[in-house]
This record gives C-alpha cells, sequence and structure tokens, in this order.
C-alpha cells in the first residue's frame, strides 16, 4: 500500500504516488543532466587549451572546494527548509551558467574565467545531492525509501550517459557557446519544477531548529553522527570512496581517452556514458531487489566490488578492453552508493536530516586530495601505477573498516543492516 492508502503495482515505483517527489524526480534529473553537459564541455575545454594534467586536475578540484561547506547547507535547510535552499543553489547554476554562455558567443571564454566561475560553482554544487537526499527524506515514507533512493540515484546515472553524449555531441556540431544554451535551458527547467515540491515540516521540529543558534545546530549534528559508530563507520567508508574511486571514475577521465587511449572526445562520451550506463542499470536493479540487501553489507561488498573493477580498468591500453570495464564499474558503483544513503536515513532522527546528509557531502571532499595527488603521481610514476595504487588502498582499507566495525557493519542484527 502507498502513503496515500492506494495500491501501487510494483513497489519500485511507490515512490511516485508521493506528489512532490513527481515533481523533484524530474527537477534533479535536469539539474543533473546540466552539470554533467557543463562539466564535461569544460574539462574538455581546460585540457585542450592548457595541454596539462594538472589543471584539469585543478579544474576537477574546484568543483569541490565548498565541500566543508555542506554541513552548514545542511544546517540551513533543517532551519528553513531543504527545498528553499535547493532552489536557491540551482538559481546560482543558471546564473553562473549564462555568465559562460554570453562569454562563449563573444568569444571571451579563457581558461582563467571557466576555473573562476567553476570554483564560485564548487562553493555550491557538492551539497546539492545531500539536499535532494534529505528532501527526499522529508517527503517520502520510511517505508519507501530503498526505491526512491535508486530512483532518486537514476537521475545522475542517465545525466551521465546524456550528458557525456548530448555534450559531446553539441559542442562538435554547434560549438561551445550552443551548447551552452541547453545548459542553460536544462537549469531552468530544475528551477522551476523544485519550486513545485512541498516540503512537510512538523510546527514542533520547525521551532526546536529555531530556538538553536546555526553553529549550535552545527555541533549537535557533528555530535549525533560520532556517538552512534555506524554512521560514524559510514561516513568514513564515503570519505574512502571519494578520494580513491571517483577520482578515477570520473576526474581523470580526459586523461585517460586523451593520453592513455589517443582517442577523441566523441570516445571520452562513450567511456562516460557506458560507466552511466552500468550505474543506471545497477539504480534498476536495486529500485526493484534493494529492499532485499542488508545495507550495510552491501555498501562494503559493491564498494569493494567496484575498487576491483577499477584496478582492472587501470591496466586497460584500449577503448574496446576499457568501456566493458566502466559498464561493469558503473554497475558496482551504484549498487554500494545507494545503500549509504538508505542507511543514513533510515538510522538518523529526523530532525538531524539535513545535517546528517551535509555530514555526508563532507566525504565527497575526498575528490580534492585524491585528485591533486593523482596528477602529481601521474607526472612521476604514469597513470597506471597512479590508478593500481589507489585502487588497492582502497580495498585494503575497506577491509579494515569491515573488520573494525564488524558488530556495527556486518552483523545481521545491527541496526546499520534492517531491511
Amino acid at each position: 500500500m502507498s502513503a496515500s492508502g492506494g495500491a501501487v503495482r510494483s513497489p519500485a515505483l511507490a515512490p511516485f504516488r508521493v506528489r512532490s517527489f513527481r515533481f523533484q524526480w524530474p527537477a534533479d534529473l535536469a539539474a543533473s543532466w546540466a552539470m554533467e553537459m557543463e562539466m564535461l564541455i569544460l574539462g574538455w575545454y581546460v585540457l585542450v587549451e592548457t595541454r596539462s594534467v594538472l589543471m584539469l586536475t585543478v579544474f576537477a578540484s574546484l568543483q569541490y572546494v565548498g565541500t566543508l561547506l555542506s554541513p552548514m547547507f545542511g544546517v540551513m535547510g533543517d532551519r528553513i527548509g531543504h527545498r528553499i535552499v535547493l532552489c536557491a543553489m540551482r538559481g546560482l547554476y543558471a546564473t553562473l551558467a549564462s555568465v559562460l554562455m554570453v562569454a562563449a558567443f563573444m568569444d571571451t571564454v579563457t581558461p582563467t574565467l571557466v576555473l573562476m566561475t567553476t570554483a564560485v560553482l564548487g562553493l555550491v554544487k557538492p551539497s546539492d545531492i545531500g539536499m535532494r537526499t534529505a528532501l527526499v527524506g522529508e517527503t517520502v515514507p520510511p517505508a519507501h525509501l530503498m526505491p526512491a533512493m535508486s530512483i532518486q540515484r537514476t537521475t545522475q546515472d542517465s545525466a551521465r550517459i546524456a550528458g557525456a553524449l548530448t555534450g559531446a555531441g553539441l559542442v562538435a556540431m554547434l560549438g561551445m557557446s550552443w551548447a551552452y544554451v541547453f545548459v542553460v535551458i536544462f537549469y531552468g527547467i530544475s528551477l522551476l519544477l523544485s519550486t513545485r515540491v512541498i516540503e512537510s515540516r512538523s510546527a514542533s521540529h520547525a521551532a526546536a531548529v529555531q530556538q538553536a543558534t546555526p553553529w549550535r545546530d552545527l555541533k549537535e549534528g557533528m555530535s549525533y553522527v560520532w556517538r552512534a559508530p555506524h554512521l560514524r563507520a559510514t561516513m568514513f567508508f564515503a570519505f574512502l570512496l571519494n578520494l580513491t574511486a571517483f577520482p578515477l571514475f570520473t576526474g581523470l577521465m580526459p586523461y585517460v581517452a586523451k593520453e592513455v587511449y589517443g582517442a577523441s572526445q566523441t570516445t571520452l562520451g562513450t567511456m562516460v556514458a557506458a560507466g552511466a550506463s552500468g550505474a543506471l542499470f545497477g539504480s534498476i536493479i536495486m529500485s526493484r531487489f534493494g529492499g532485499s540487501f542488508a545495507p550495510a553489507r552491501a555498501m562494503l561488498v559493491f564498494g569493494a566490488a567496484w575498487l576491483g573493477m577499477l584496478l582492472l580498468f587501470a591496466q586497460t591500453r584500449s577503448p574496446a578492453e576499457g568501456i566493458p570495464l566502466l559498464f561493469i564499474a558503473g554497475i558496482m558503483q551504484t549498487m554500494g552508493l545507494i545503500p549509504i544513503s538508505t542507511l543514513l536515513l533510515r538510522t538518523s532522527d529526523e530532525r538531524y536530516r539535513g545535517r546528517i546528509m551535509g555530514i555526508r557531502m563532507l566525504a565527497i571532499y575526498g575528490n580534492l586530495p585524491g585528485l591533486l595527488l593523482a596528477g602529481q603521481l601521474i607526472a612521476h610514476f604514469g597513470y597506471g601505477l597512479m590508478a593500481t595504487a589507489y585502487s588497492l588502498f582502497g580495498l585494503l582499507t575497506t577491509a579494515l573498516i569491515a573488520w573494525y566495525w564488524w558488530s556495527h557493519l556486518w552483523q545481521s542484527g545491527s541496526a546499520a543492516n534492517r531491511r
């Protein structure tokens, strides 16, 4: 039965019985498409114009400079509403994209301008996923959270497919300026749909957060996570994946396509789309069968499998070898990440949702040192050795996390493994 009392044909589609989710899902989809198109367009531009892998890693790292601000975005979401914060963020995305669109039409785009706008975007963008996740937790009944998070994940996975193929294709056919017209349009659609989401917040909840100061709210959220071993362990594991797996799977793809494979921008789009297609397939699997998995066990097993696939990918030297592995890696990625969000929402007090997801976004900060260190290691030792070292370190640390928090993350009766 759905939250509204009517029967649903499939548990996987139950979240769509919630009116707000029907608006939020396409809003998040449009935002994700725009982000992927924009980052692919700009990443290739920086690599071609500067001819430097170091500048590419700097560009990729700038997207995460605001990660440390994510807990404060969570605090604001808990205080004034996650929808309001999300709408303000997406208004900024549209504004920055419009600046680059105008500059492209005037032929005044430079690597410096791209890095400056990316730095401003990077102050806000890392908090987007946390805010949209907290909003889902606010509007969708707990029984439907696993399918809801799986469906929510498809917005990012399908965006990587569409963004990779469409972004590369539009630049090749129309040039950067007209490609950016589509980026601005998608951001505008996302903002419009986001305003239609209705957030349910109890009067007692609103009164409680207004009585405390924002800094006290943040301190309470940090303390709440630290006191719960399963939450603390999950945050550490999420940081590990962002430190080791994400740089290999996202930020360094332009370098692999151009320098390792000697391929074109079109091949880069195909590679990104292959990983995203696998991730989308994994999201579909989780939306249908995710309820049968113990969340903590699933995040460890599939997270380790993702690192294993990236270890194999590091040994490839052609698109024909690498693309199938990227597809499988994508499946493992999403099947490992969805249980993390589900675990955090299910086992956390609703008063702390925004702060919990804001703290979860701190894990994204792992991308920053991961990317910057990768650039230096590639310059000295080459891509293959760097990627192999990252994957092996990730696998070893995953095993250590599972061993240290065994009773909280692996035992079937633990709170983190409730289905």
